[in-house]
């Protein structure tokens, strides 16, 4: 497939519901900006090694490097992105179920930044995608289970391994650094926490990037009819990867604090060395994701990352009211989402 700039614009001039499906994606993109990109720089933030436009700027720079980098490497979390559902080859019909699921996500996602609740993008788009094809084949027909299934090897994955890596690095800084005064360590862990944040910042493209860009490929793949079963690697053009990160960047910017404030000061009080094992912690874990291809939350390794660094010196030190209300949210994301993403998809249908 054709993916150059000047096909993409031809395509999205031609065609109005190309267009508003493409409208859709970037501003879900936008969504992820401010509710899920601002977890990898909110331990950095906090703890006050960066302010908080400097660390936004970070953020969009390295979001596009890991786009940019694991899309050359590894494009497999983009390919399940694809594949996951099927909207059949009515290409009117795909569009807008798909617009309609796209819709689904930016409402869920807006709603759960007003309450300041770090919702997951990446579930409410799986999600989304999922309740708009059940919709739209009356049933689970349009659902492909084997790479749906990696969407719940994900979420074990990004639980568990960021709270235990989480609690590991932090207590192995702990002994490493015991009889060292800590204003010598101020210094260190000032740059150490800006790394962790860059490393963070990288891996959240790396991850929800490929997603959103794979959506973008949907799109076309669906308004041309075609089956999107063919291989995606090394076919993003640096122009997508360049526009997907400054729409992320621009959504931080606009509503980042609150969730900054939710994930790095309500949760956990933390201090530099313990934002620094939770970005290095979650970074881990997203890689490990990233490199078997399997899309996971960067808000759930992220923040259960800090859960462990916390447990590190008593379970009394986390917040267990803020972690309820992300859990619960997390709960309802899929059934939620889903179910209005199936509800948009039948009105769209209906409208249009």
């Amino acid at each position: 497939m054709d993916l150059s700039m000047e096909y993409f614009l031809a395509q999205v001039t031609s065609n109005p519901l190309l267009l508003i499906a493409v409208l859709l994606t970037l501003g879900v993109i936008l969504v992820n900006g401010w509710t899920d990109a601002p977890n990898a720089i909110a331990t950095c933030v906090v703890t006050r090694c960066m302010p908080v436009r400097a660390a936004i700027l970070m953020a969009a720079v390295f979001n596009f490097l890991g786009v940019f980098l694991m899309s050359m490497l590894n494009a497999t979390v983009a390919e399940t992105i694809t594949k996951m559902v099927d909207f059949g080859t009515n290409s009117h019909e795909a569009i807008v179920a798909l617009s309609a699921a796209l819709f689904a996500i930016v409402v869920w996602a807006v709603l759960a930044w007003y309450f300041g609740i770090p919702t997951s993008e990446s579930h409410a788009l799986i999600a989304g995608l999922t309740g708009g094809a059940i919709a739209l084949h009356g049933g689970l027909d349009g659902v492909n289970g084997s790479e749906w299934i990696k969407v719940i090897y994900g979420l074990i994955i990004s639980v568990v391994l960021g709270f235990v890596l989480g609690f590991l690095i932090c207590k192995c800084v702990v002994l490493i650094f015991r009889n060292v005064e800590r204003q010598k360590t101020e210094g260190f862990f000032r740059g150490a926490q800006i790394f962790g944040a860059a490393c963070m910042s990288f891996m959240h493209g790396a991850q929800d990037g490929q997603k959103f860009m794979g959506v973008i490929l949907l799109c076309l793949l669906l308004v041309n009819g075609s089956s999107p079963d063919a291989e995606i690697a090394v076919q993003m053009p640096i122009w997508l990867m360049l526009l997907c990160s400054l729409v992320m960047g621009l959504g931080t910017s606009i509503g980042g604090k609150k969730i900054i404030k939710s994930v790095g000061m309500d949760m956990v009080k933390l201090e530099k060395y313990q934002g620094f094992s939770a970005d290095i912690a979650a970074s881990l874990s997203l890689l490990f994701s990233s490199v078997f291809g399997i899309p996971v939350s960067t808000t759930h390794a992220k923040t259960t990352a800090i859960m462990g660094v916390g447990a590190v010196k008593r379970l009394s030190a986390i917040n267990f009211g803020v972690v309820k209300d992300m859990g619960l949210t997390w709960i309802l994301t899929f059934p939620g989402c889903g179910f209005i993403g199936f509800l948009m998809t039948k009105l769209f249908m209906w409208l249009f």
